[in-house]
């Protein structure tokens, strides 16, 4: 392919280049998959949807594989190359266009990072409610072909529910381009659907009309813990209902997660003791700083003198809530105390989530019984996240990944739930959807994509 890579070189519209050895060593792996280098012929980086439409039809043109790159935080192999194809990163396409205050929305290149658009929100007096732990890192155009969720889905819902409008780069380098930013616009199909969750297989996002919200004037953080998960069913029907539409966050740790976590990370305090049977995150965002804080601890006050709650600590400053969310957001070190594992992101519905759990662990252990596990997650959205060793040193994982989703598929629930397929995940998509429903989404990548070249072998 050496042919083709001179012309690249000597392309002046499509971005700048670097071929083979040039590629940076971080292009190779995200969180959870490791390419070999020999995989990747060469990177671009172009800095305009133009640029990326050139580079599209030149690849088009010579059946080249192309693999769009965000920040590389994905944890499914979505962005993993493969052989012989180019990179496409976007890191050239960023910056905010365009706040509009009015419509509560902005334009953002697809480049630009989740807390670049946070920044931008909140120097305008507005909210971009998506969040989670790689904000800094993660970058639109990856948090939306992914369909990326986070910890506030529970009041502002997933990625998808975020976006106005598109602007894409299909396949044969056609630039479709709908940046609407009215929330009422019935005109047909709704395209941009497509390609929010597609992974970057139906085409490779250049820039998005996101919608913005108010700013919160207030948030009230708190930590309960409770006897078991019939327990925390119940907080969850309180406190939807005590806390309405304000209710942001209820992130779920069992105590499996939590006294690990806190006991084995030196810098994370323990905001209440072990020994409970869950741990619950709670969290109400409000624009009435006066009373909401008094309404949170009512709420709060009423379930521990009804004995749902065992114990509970309401944080009294910000430092003190971001302590207490430091203890959740901690996953992202299992390295340094749950070493090596088997990470799952799936979804269950809310109410058969603590015995399916309690299953899971059975028949883990039956069939391991050294196996040993940490479960959390956003629960009140069905998402939970599970961690499995069952051995020191490396994990048998093809084994373990086809006895959890196994399990996750007779309890009727979702393979992934905010992760993407990517290759990881590929193997186990039909337990999750139907054989018609996997018939339209092939016919959907032949109509928009017939050679085949964008992120091969990723979701199929």
């Amino acid at each position: 392919m050496k042919a083709f890579t001179d012309l690249l070189q000597a392309q002046h519209d499509i971005g700048s280049v670097e071929i083979g050895p040039d590629i940076p060593e971080h292009c190779f792996r995200d969180w959870m998959t490791v390419a070999p280098r020999s995989a990747a012929l060469a990177r671009v980086r172009p800095g305009s949807a133009a640029q990326v439409s050139n580079l599209m039809k030149l690849c088009s043109q010579y059946r080249v594989p192309v693999v769009p790159q965000g920040g590389l935080t994905g944890l499914a192999g979505g962005a993993k190359p493969v052989e012989g194809c180019v990179l496409v990163s976007l890191e050239h396409l960023k910056g905010i266009e365009d706040v509009d205050i009015a419509s509560s929305s902005v334009v953002a290149r697809a480049g630009s990072t989740m807390q670049d658009v946070q920044e931008a929100a909140r120097a305008s007096g507005l909210y971009y409610p998506l969040d989670l732990g790689g904000r800094g890192t993660c970058t639109v155009g990856g948090n939306l072909s992914t369909n990326a969720g986070g910890n506030r889905v529970l009041r502002y819902g997933m990625a998808r529910d975020l976006v106005l409008g598109l602007e894409v780069v299909l396949a044969d380098g056609t630039i479709l381009s709908n940046l609407n930013r009215m929330l009422k616009n019935n005109t047909g199909y709704d395209l941009k659907q497509l390609f929010i969750g597609s992974e970057g297989t139906l085409g490779i996002i250049t820039r998005a009309a996101l919608k913005l919200s108010p700013q919160p004037r207030s948030t009230s953080t708190a930590l309960c813990a409770l006897k078991d998960y019939d327990a925390v069913l119940k907080l969850l029907g309180l406190v939807r209902g005590g806390l309405g539409a304000h209710l942001s966050a209820f992130e779920l740790m069992w105590p499996d997660f939590y006294e690990r976590m806190t006991s084995g990370l030196p810098h994370l305090t323990k905001p209440l003791p072990d020994g409970h049977g869950a741990y619950v995150l709670i969290e109400s965002q409000g624009s009435a700083p006066a009373s909401d804080r008094e309404h949170f601890e009512r709420v709060l006050s009423g379930a521990l003198e009804d004995g749902l709650l065992e114990d509970a600590v309401i944080a009294q400053s910000e430092s003190e809530a971001l302590r207490i969310w430091a203890v959740r957001d901690s996953s992202g070190q299992f390295r340094a105390v749950f070493w090596p594992h088997v990470g799952f992101d799936i979804s269950i519905p809310v109410g058969s989530i603590g015995a399916f759990v309690e299953d899971l662990k059975r028949q883990l252990r039956a069939r391991w019984s050294t196996a040993d596990t940490i479960f959390f997650g956003h629960i009140a959205d069905s998402n939970v996240h599970i961690s499995v060793k069952v051995c020191e040193g490396e994990q048998p994982e093809r084994d373990i990944e086809d006895l959890v989703y196994a399990a996750v598929g007779q309890w009727r629930g979702s393979v992934s739930a905010e992760h993407g397929i990517g290759t990881i995940k590929r193997d186990y998509l039909h337990l999750s959807r139907t054989a018609e429903e996997l018939a339209i989404m092939k016919t959907l990548k032949r109509s928009l994509d017939p050679l085949g070249i964008l992120n091969p072998g990723k979701i199929f």
